[in-house]
């Protein structure tokens, strides 16, 4: 049997058949691992994707004089397997905030008093226009900009396809400048 080190040496090399072949040896044990914090066939599946898709990339780093290759896969494993856990409490978040209807909340802080009133202004716009996207479109754009998450995270969050997700963002995106160029024409005619 071909020792390990020796694997991630030809991966380093770009040879694929090796990584065929550490992937035979590891992926088990990596998805076990992943199953005793993840409980889901599709995150764990996930979590040895990863790995070795990492593998693949920084093999030429690993160092045998700083450990065993299997320290190494393992420490990498139970990277992904925190990322996994810290994106599901993240989603899981996102989910509560949604059923739960939460309205925005902006941040109050400010010195200058004129400042304060053009944020409260602002905050009305932002809000008078949001209120008058569909909201669909607009969960998608409270999400993305309010709870800064990734067009792919959002996907995950609601289930809906990625493409489904860039759709309703740009023509939420493409209503509000609509929303916000027909309120400032109505503000500069009142001036």
């Amino acid at each position: 049997m071909v020792e390990a080190a020796h694997l991630l040496a030809k991966i380093a090399a770009g040879d694929r058949s090796a990584l065929s072949d550490l992937y035979d040896r590891y992926a088990r044990m990596i998805y076990a691992i992943a199953w005793k914090s993840l409980n889901s066939v599709e995150d764990c599946e996930e979590v040895v994707l990863d790995v070795f898709a990492q593998i693949w990339k920084i093999a030429d780093r690993f160092d045998l004089t700083k450990g065993c290759v299997e320290q190494w896969i393992f420490t990498l494993a139970r990277s992904r397997i925190l990322d996994r856990l810290r994106k599901l409490q993240r989603l899981n978040k996102v989910h509560a905030a949604i059923s739960s209807g939460k309205e925005i909340e902006f941040p109050t802080v400010s010195v200058d008093p004129i400042e304060a009133i053009e944020i409260v202004e602002r905050q009305q716009q932002v809000l008078a226009a949001l209120s008058q996207i569909p909201p669909p479109q607009r969960q998608v754009i409270e999400m993305a900009y309010y709870q800064g998450l990734t067009h792919t995270q959002i996907a995950a969050a609601t289930g809906l396809s990625l493409g489904t997700v860039k759709t309703r963002l740009r023509l939420g995106l493409s209503k509000l400048k609509i929303a916000f160029e027909s309120a400032s024409s109505v503000v500069s005619r009142q001036d």
